[in-house]
């Protein structure tokens, strides 16, 4: 395994960005500022995640977007030992989570699960959002990864 430090994961991965559009340009602005970003509909205030322009529930136009704290609970995870990108090769395992938030809906959302890569934990467990900023790179971008409580 490669060495961590300081980011999670290496460099080379493509730099993640809002679409041409804007949709997601929310989301990840409010990273930047340590805020976790959820989409709210303004008419029937259903929670919903990626970002949409429409409600998934009633088909209202521009779901507002609402800060939550970024706080959930592991609703499924997966060890990565197989790289995904040829920037990962000898760097597994890593564990990613899909994260359940019960202040906003139980939206899920995928994110890496800090520390060591062969920890055991339960579904269930509660899980509190870290932010790790790239300000470095020729687009400044953050992520949104997930450490333990307990």
């Amino acid at each position: 395994m490669s060495q961590r430090a300081p980011f999670y994961l290496p460099s080379g991965l493509p730099t993640p960005l809002p679409e041409p559009d804007g949709l997601s340009a929310p989301y990840w602005g409010g990273l930047r500022e340590n805020r976790l970003l959820v989409q709210r509909c303004a008419e029937c205030r259903t929670w919903q995640f990626g970002a949409e322009w429409i409600c998934h529930h009633c088909h209202a136009l521009d779901p507002d977007w609402v800060e939550v704290e970024p706080r959930g609970r592991i609703f499924s995870w997966e060890r990565v030992w197989h790289p995904s990108h040829t920037a990962l090769t000898g760097y597994g395992p890593y564990l990613a989570v899909l994260v359940e938030l019960p202040q906003a809906g139980a939206v899920r959302m995928i994110g890496n699960l800090l520390g060591d890569p062969m920890q055991e934990f339960a579904f269930g467990e509660e899980v509190v959002g870290q932010f790790e900023h790239h300000a470095d790179g020729t687009i400044p971008f953050t992520l949104l990864h997930w450490k333990r409580i307990s």
